[in-house]
């Protein structure tokens, strides 16, 4: 008898660890921090804007752009922790989102003098760092990036066809620095700059 309730507690104990054991991971799968961004992706190669980019992403900085046709602020955020990797590696993450808003602007004169703000969006930018060329046969994803476009008029509709053709030609003089005009960002330099 003393040895059946032995057993009985080994195995109750036993079955109670089993919950505790290791993951499994998948030869080949990929668990980097930034591998979950990956989600925004459907299968197609769509990339949704992320719904929380606000609340839950890190600002990176924000470019102010005279245009005769209405001045605009570019306000981009980064996935969490792109900053911090970026500053260590320098470079953005495998899986690294970011998110441009471009929105219009108001002013009025101020006892700072002629003050300018952000006022309602105009568009989206999205892009999500490729270093593995998953999507391959879409025209949205090249160059180590998916990108993505979202309008104002139909903010949850990506209306991007080719990023080459839609997003890409404002990046160009960006190239050298992996297509983003990091220098606008300070949190992605050094606390020195």
């Amino acid at each position: 008898m003393k040895y059946g309730r032995v057993a009985a507690f080994a195995f109750v104990l036993g079955v109670f660890f089993l919950q505790f054991k290791a993951p499994t991971v998948v030869a080949g799968a990929d668990t980097s921090p930034f591998a979950k961004n990956f989600s925004l992706v459907d299968k197609d190669g769509n990339l949704a804007k992320p719904d929380d980019y606000r609340d839950k992403y890190e600002m990176l900085g924000t470019y102010f752009v005279l245009d005769p046709a209405g001045n605009q602020m570019h306000m981009t955020y980064a996935s969490p922790g792109a900053a911090a990797y970026f500053r260590q590696n320098g470079k953005f993450a495998d899986g690294t989102v970011l998110v441009k808003e471009v929105l219009g602007t108001e002013h009025a004169p101020m006892t700072t003098g002629d003050a300018h703000w952000a006022s309602g969006t105009k568009v989206w930018f999205v892009m999500i760092k490729d270093e593995k060329g998953r999507y391959t046969n879409s025209k949205l994803w090249g160059d180590g990036w998916g990108w993505a476009l979202y309008k104002s008029d139909a903010p949850d509709k990506q209306v991007a066809v080719s990023y080459k053709k839609d997003c890409q030609g404002c990046h160009i003089p960006a190239q050298k620095t992996d297509w983003i005009y990091t220098q606008g960002y300070p949190v992605l330099h050094s606390s020195k700059w």
